[in-house]
């Protein structure tokens, strides 16, 4: 009967999720404004929760509380310290310039559109490459959806995760495939709501089921490091798994070093937000500039309370049962043992509808920008230029087709840990497109072989400085979003010092300039 219930509850939820998707299909699919920016029709309710619901995912309600699970509290308060401020720094500065100038910039409706219309390109390179590397990051984010949707689902019925993971990722692309960018945007307004009502949830019966606040933090002192803000806790493993002795997980008395450069280069999660496509379109798709301010709120008052409850459900998920999650990719699913042992199994399968609801609504955005930048910007942008939105649109799901393919293939180790997948596709899209959304909103001289020499500098460095840089240790054991934002910063002022400027688009930029005035 508990199963039967946790069941009942998320398929009404998946449901009510399709149903959304139906409601809106016939106005998505009459252009490809539609279907990939909503036509610019966004409410500024909408726009706030369906940028935060598809930026956070799955990793806000499994990866992050896995993280303070497994090592206490250093690594997921910094991180999530980062985000916040990220956000509401992002919302502030960079979300009316970007609704004004990207109308201004040739009415352009995705994020390569809008760094080639601002450059004025005629060979579209800037274009190209922005595709490429959408492609390849979006890829692999949407693989951390479909590993938490099979984590999901294998916690929940006991059936083999990879069969659990390619259900969720079937799901997940039907619903894409009807719905578009609007009832994806609508959807993702209802799933914030979820997600952060579930959020609260399992963090007050935590609290209430550890006996308080006081209480945890008693239990969580006998762990070395656990709460310690500048050190960071050390598992005692033995072939991946933390050791038991007495009935306690073992911490090493050696407490890990968590200096200033390292609280530096977490706290630069919040950088990410500057080039996260997923939130970016929102800023455009908005319909109406002014409302900006209310939406920023919104978001930010979500996003403190959201990340805020996730990291404290991982401190006192490890207070409440210390010794149920030993290995790093378990400890993800703390959320989810909280939720089905602490609830009724109805409001149970409601919680885990909230992971459900982080997962869809950040894969579906994920799948549709991705294929939008194969069919819209290398498509119709490069190789067809006069090609139909129709053609377009058939090209889009064919591409996102694929692009799942990949991403399911990926997503094959029950083994991954969402919160290492998710942080290095940030890094990705932090690094390529952050500085170059900040020069091109914020300085007239940058140039194109500026803005090309930064989206190469800082994707590329992404990659070295994960594989090769980063196993060194010492100063190179840094969070690679950082050394590669700089970068590509560098990149884009020396490159863009040394090359002519075009008076045409110094022209836009004063034209952007203005309007943002008078809004």
């Amino acid at each position: 009967m508990d199963d039967f219930l946790v069941t009942l509850a998320m398929i009404c939820y998946m449901a009510a999720i399709i149903g959304i998707g139906f409601y809106y299909a016939k106005k998505s699919h009459e252009s490809t404004d539609n279907y990939f920016l909503g036509g610019r029709s966004l409410g500024p309710y909408v726009t706030a929760m369906s940028a935060e619901a598809s930026d956070m995912s799955g990793w806000l309600l499994m990866g992050l509380p896995g993280v303070a699970y497994f090592t206490g509290i250093t690594d997921a308060f910094w991180t999530a310290l980062g985000l916040g401020v990220g956000t509401y720094i992002n919302w502030l500065i960079v979300a009316k310039r970007l609704r004004v100038y990207s109308h201004v910039a040739g009415d352009s409706i995705t994020i390569p559109d809008f760094f080639s219309n601002r450059f004025r390109e005629k060979n579209k390179t800037i274009m190209g490459i922005a595709a490429i590397f959408i492609l390849i990051f979006f890829t692999v984010y949407a693989s951390s959806c479909f590993v938490t949707v099979g984590k999901l689902f294998h916690a929940l019925f006991g059936i083999d995760y990879i069969y659990m993971m390619i259900a969720g990722a079937i799901f997940v692309i039907v619903y894409t495939f009807v719905g578009g960018f609007l009832a994806e945007s609508v959807s993702d307004f209802m799933q914030a709501i979820v997600m952060i009502v579930s959020l609260v949830a399992v963090f007050t019966v935590g609290v209430n089921a550890a006996g308080g606040m006081g209480k945890v933090t008693e239990n969580l002192r006998q762990f070395p490091g656990f709460l310690e803000f500048i050190g960071i806790a050390q598992p005692v493993m033995v072939d991946g798994v933390q050791q038991v002795a007495d009935g306690l997980p073992v911490f090493s008395d050696k407490i890990g070093d968590y200096g200033f450069l390292t609280i530096l280069s977490t706290l630069s999660w919040g950088l990410g937000y500057f080039g996260m496509p997923q939130v970016l379109l929102r800023f455009m798709a908005i319909r109406d500039p002014k409302e900006i301010k209310v939406s920023r709120r919104a978001a930010t008052v979500w996003v403190f309370i959201s990340l805020l409850a996730a990291v404290f459900i991982g401190m006192i998920g490890r207070a409440l049962y210390p010794t149920a999650l030993l290995t790093v990719s378990d400890s993800e699913s703390i959320f989810i043992h909280m939720a089905s042992d602490l609830m009724p199994p109805f409001l149970a399968g409601v919680m885990m509808a909230g992971i459900l609801a982080a997962t869809i609504s950040s894969s579906d955005s994920y799948l549709l920008i991705a294929s939008s930048a194969v069919a819209k910007n290398l498509y119709q942008g490069i190789f067809k230029k006069d090609a139909p939105d129709k053609q377009v649109m058939k090209v889009s799901k064919i591409t996102l087709l694929l692009i799942s393919l990949v991403a399911m293939i990926l997503a094959v180790d029950d083994q991954s840990v969402i919160f290492q997948i998710v942080s290095f596709a940030w890094a990705g899209f932090g690094a390529t497109f952050g500085p170059l959304m900040l020069f091109s909103l914020f300085w007239k001289n940058a140039t194109k072989e500026g803005a090309i020499a930064g989206m190469l500098t800082g994707g590329i460095m992404v990659f070295v400085w994960k594989l090769l840089l980063k196993p060194m240790g010492g100063v190179f054991g840094i969070y690679e979003l950082l050394p590669a934002f700089v970068l590509s910063s560098l990149a884009i002022v020396i490159v863009s010092n040394i090359t002519k400027k075009d008076p045409k688009v110094q022209a836009d930029y004063d034209k952007a300039i203005k309007e943002l005035q008078e809004v």
